[in-house]
Parts: structure tokens; C-alpha cells; sequence
């Protein structure tokens, strides 16, 4: 960090070029993400990697299974790291997290891509998956929140769709890749393509390296000096400047709101009530993620050949081939949500993709009912009609909505325990998915519809409306909706915008700070009197 004129720098940069340094660095590690989601698709069948681990070669059954736990450890490892940062992200900090996540890939990476036959190589590969997973689930638990917090209330909505679109964008790399590859007559056909996410992690690296911490962990964490030298950087003004001075108050008030400074908060608070609503708001983040995998998005983004292959009926080629089409309408879908996220707003995305993704899956199952080759093409269609409407909402909304939904107390927890419940229910449906398509054929596909069918009336009474609200104002709006006993969603639709100044007179005005601790306290003394056996009334 520098200072030059007044104005804090960090790595030469501040105000709007400093915001975009850190989207940047953060698009890295989504992109990354992607990429090491899909690298396995074109792998996994590949001549290369069956001769080397061929356990994995095959169509029978024991080799399907094979393939498909090679493949879906990985979620497993992703769910032990967003676990891991559940219980020490707080600790760590935004970037450090980050930084231990990217370390942590690199090192799977190089136990994979060492693995060679008749040297226990199988293990030593999933071990790899595991290990890079880990380091993938501490970064999707991290890097959304980092975001958030050193973003603009009128765009961090913008900027974190662009993180959450370079998902799409690394899996399309990662399918070319694979492609274009398969081609190479040696170990290079599958060492290559793994081997290239560490030119990813490096540099997400050397990005954090000389980027600030959240301003709002900072302050969380009482290191007050250094979080008004990152908002003064991020606003591009002097740390004395009154507009930078009054977000630091904004930001202190909204912790106050949840009570008082919370450095020694614990894993237990998330699941407080009161009028934090911190178990509400962590809840219905969570179910956002859990949402997006039971809509049916890895089954068609992992084994998108395997499912023209199987399902439609196609040659092999032009399987991976109309694959690597499919991952291309993917991410350029993406660039919807760009356009509509702050002027359409969370929930009507939320509710245009499920409806879209449900006729979707509609057509694709009705096109599979007469087994004959010429309506299976229209499976085809829904199948590309899946992937843009999953890829311009439901892909970057479950990434956004919990890391803006909670509150500064339980951010950390709160997004990591969300992102757990993605990568546990992504490894459920990579794991079921081939055995589905085996044994039910055209249900598979009837089961997602009917799923996207069922987040509608949830969406529509649980989710407020988070668009262009700072983060601060969301704490007004769920301790509105307990003193009100109004649903939140009410209370988003109905209270207006405030500006700080209006954030700092509302909070006042409803006692927030003091009520959420006396809450908190009577919650906590009927919790206790509960355990005891005591009989009285309980706080909600």
C-alpha cells in the first residue's frame, strides 16, 4: 500500500481502477473454478488416462462407477473446504482465505498430474481431486463475500455476476482444451489440460498478494486504522475525507446493529434469532444453492456429451463436439445476466430461470418419451434451452444472494455453510446422474422439471428483493420485518432506498443495537432455561 497526494494506493491503484483490480482478481478465481469443473468431461474417457488408470476404462458398470467417483470426489473436497473456511475464514480474513484456497489447488494439482501407472495410481489421483477440491470449496466460500464487501451498493450485483459468468467461461476453455487435445498421441492428453489450472491459481495469487482486505472484516476485527485506509483507497479520497468517514460509520453502526463488535462471535450466532434473523437469512441463502444443483445445471454442465451420447443417440465425435457448443452458449448466455441483474433484480431472475429451466426439462423428457431418434433432437434444443436460461440467472444469483443476504456478524459462516450445501447436493447429482439416465431414462429429466417447478412458490414468498440495497440496509430490513412481524419480503418491496445519512437516523430510531442484544440475551437465557428443564416464555 502506498499513499500518494492523500490518497491510499494499493498496487498503484485507487477508487474505480482499484474496484476493478479486485472484480478482476476475483473473475480469476471463478474462472478457475469453472475450468477445473469441467476439465474432467473430456478427460475421463480419453485413451491417455484409461491406459494410465485403467480402473477407469470401460462401459460396464464397475467402470461407470469408477469414472463417476473419480469425478464427483472432487465436490467432496469442495464441500470439506467451504466447511474448512465455515470455521476459519473468519479468522483468516478475506485474502488470506483466498490465498490458502489457491495454494491448496496447486498442490492437488501436482499430486494428480504425478500419478502414474502400476504406483498406486488411482488413489494418488483422487487423493489430487480431493485435495484441489479443498482449495476450490475455501475460495467459492471467500472470494464472493470479498467481493461484496469492497463493492458499490449500486453494482456489486454486476460485479459479482461477472465473478459467477467466468464459471461458464473456464468451462468452456476447459472443454476445448480437452478437445483439442484428445488428439495428442501421449500422457500429455490428459497431464496437459489438468496441469493448466496452476497458470490460474498463480495468478489469483499474485493479485491478492498486493490487493486490500474487506474494509468490513477490518472493522469487524476492530483494526479501524487499516479499514479506513482501504475505503478511503476504494473511494479514491483522503482517509479524513467525510464521505469515506460516514461509510465507516454506516459500516460500524451495522455491526453495532447485530451487536456490538464481533470478534469473539462464534459458529452459534448464525443460528440466532432475534432481530438479527440471522438463522432465516442463512437459510434461505443455503437454499439458493441447494436450488441450483436440484434444478439439474451439473448433470447437464458434467455429462452434457454423455447425455447426447446415451440419451439422444449421437456419435461419439459429435457428442463432444456439440458438448463443447453447448459450454459456449453457456457462458455467452451469461452476458443476459449483465443486463438484467440490477434492473430486473434478484427475484424476478430467480423466477424467470426457474420457469425457463422447467420448461426446459419439460421439453427435453417429452422429446425422450418415444425412444425414436428424430424427436430425441428436440431433446437436444431443451437441452441448449436449459443452459442459457441456467446461465443468464441461476448460475450467478446463488453466488450473489447469500454473501449480500447475511449479515456482517455471520457473513463468513453464514456463505460458507451456503456454499457446503452447493457442493454437497453437486455431488449428489453428479454421483446419481448416470445411474438415473441408466435406469429411468426420460424420468431423469421429468424429476429435474418438476423440481424447478417446486423453487417458484418458495422464491416467490421467501426471497427479498436485494437490488440496489447497501448491505447495511438489509439489517433494517429483517429487523423491520421482526418488530413488524411482516414477512422480509414485504418489507424489501415497500421500504424505500436510504442513503447513510438515513441508514444511520433509521437504525436509531428502532433502537437496533440495544434491542438486538436484549433479544439475543432473552434468546439465549430461554435456550438455557430449556436445557434445565425450566417451564416460561421463550423469545422468538
Amino acid at each position: 500500500m502506498s499513499e500518494i497526494a492523500g490518497v491510499p494506493k494499493f498496487g498503484g491503484l485507487s477508487g474505480q481502477r482499484l474496484r476493478v483490480a479486485i472484480t478482476s482478481c476475483a473473475t480469476i478465481g471463478f474462472l478457475l473454478f469453472g475450468y477445473d469443473q469441467g476439465v474432467m468431461s473430456g478427460i475421463i474417457t480419453g485413451e491417455k488416462f484409461n491406459y494410465e488408470f485403467p480402473a477407469t476404462k470401460g462401459n460396464d458398470q464397475h467402470a461407470s462407477t469408477i469414472q463417476g467417483t473419480v469425478t464427483s470426489v472432487y465436490e467432496l473436497g469442495c464441500f470439506a473446504g467451504a466447511i474448512a473456511a465455515l470455521f476459519y475464514g473468519e479468522r483468516l480474513g478475506r485474502r488470506r482465505s483466498i490465498l490458502t484456497g489457491a495454494v491448496i489447488m496447486i498442490l492437488g494439482t501436482i499430486i494428480q498430474v504425478t500419478a502414474f501407472r502400476g504406483k498406486w495410481e488411482l488413489g494418488q489421483f483422487i487423493i489430487g481431486r480431493i485435495v484441489t477440491g479443498v482449495g476450490n470449496g475455501a475460495n467459492t466460500a471467500s472470494i464472493p463475500v470479498w467481493q461484496a464487501e469492497c463493492s458499490k451498493s449500486h453494482n456489486r450485483g454486476l460485479l459479482i455476476c461477472i465473478e459467477a459468468a467466468m464459471i461458464a467461461v473456464g468451462t468452456v476453455i476447459a472443454y476445448w482444451l480437452d478437445f483439442g487435445f484428445s488428439y495428442v498421441d501421449n500422457s500429455s492428453q490428459w497431464r496437459f489440460p489438468i496441469t493448466f489450472q496452476i497458470v490460474f491459481a498463480a495468478l489469483l495469487i499474485a493479485g491478492v498478494l498486493v490487493l486490500p482486505e474487506s474494509p468490513r472484516w477490518l472493522l469487524n476485527h476492530d483494526r479501524q486504522e487499516e479499514a479506513t485506509i482501504v475505503l478511503a483507497a476504494i473511494n479514491g479520497t483522503t482517509v479524513n475525507n467525510e464521505v469515506t468517514q460516514q461509510e465507516k460509520r454506516v459500516i460500524l453502526e451495522g455491526i453495532q446493529i447485530i451487536a456490538g463488535a464481533t470478534q469473539n462471535s462464534g459458529f452459534k450466532d448464525v443460528f440466532s434469532r432475534g432481530k438479527g434473523k440471522h438463522l432465516q437469512r442463512m437459510l434461505i441463502g443455503a437454499s439458493s444453492q441447494m436450488f441450483q444443483q436440484l434444478g439439474g445445471c451439473n448433470a447437464v454442465i458434467y455429462y452434457c456429451p454423455v447425455l447426447f451420447e446415451e440419451s439422444i443417440k449421437l456419435p461419439r465425435t459429435l457428442s463432444l463436439i456439440l458438448g463443447g457448443v453447448n459450454a459456449t452458449v453457456y457462458a455467452l448466455s451469461t452476458l443476459l445476466s449483465f443486463i438484467f441483474i440490477e434492473r430486473a433484480g434478484r427475484r424476478k431472475m430467480f423466477l424467470i430461470g426457474s420457469a425457463g429451466q422447467c420448461l426446459a426439462m419439460v421439453i427435453t423428457f417429452a422429446c425422450l418419451i418415444p425412444g425414436q431418434i428424430e424427436s430425441a433432437k428436440g431433446a437436444a434444443f431443451g437441452l441448449f434451452l436449459f443452459i442459457i436460461f441456467f446461465g443468464s440467472t441461476w448460475l450467478e444469483l446463488p453466488w450473489l444472494y447469500p454473501a449480500e443476504l447475511s449479515p456482517l456478524k455471520t457473513r463468513t459462516r453464514a456463505n460458507a455453510l451456503s456454499t457446503s450445501t452447493n457442493w454437497i447436493f453437486n455431488f449428489l447429482i453428479v454421483q446419481v446422474t448416470p445411474t438415473m439416465i441408466a435406469s429411468i431414462g426420460w424420468g431423469t429429466y421429468l424429476f429435474f422439471a418438476v423440481m424447478n417447478a417446486l423453487f417458484i412458490p418458495v422464491i416467490y414468498f421467501f426471497y427479498p428483493e436485494t437490488a440496489g440495497r447497501s448491505l447495511e440496509e438489509l439489517d433494517i430490513i429483517f429487523a423491520r420485518a421482526h418488530m413488524d412481524n411482516e414477512s422480509p419480503v414485504a418489507v424489501a418491496k415497500n421500504m424505500p432506498k436510504m442513503d447513510n445519512d438515513q441508514i444511520e437516523m433509521v437504525a436509531a430510531e428502532l433502537d437496533l443495537h440495544d434491542g438486538s442484544t436484549r433479544d439475543e440475551e432473552k434468546a439465549t437465557v430461554s435456550q438455557t432455561a430449556s436445557e434445565r428443564g425450566d417451564t416460561g416464555p421463550k423469545s422468538g
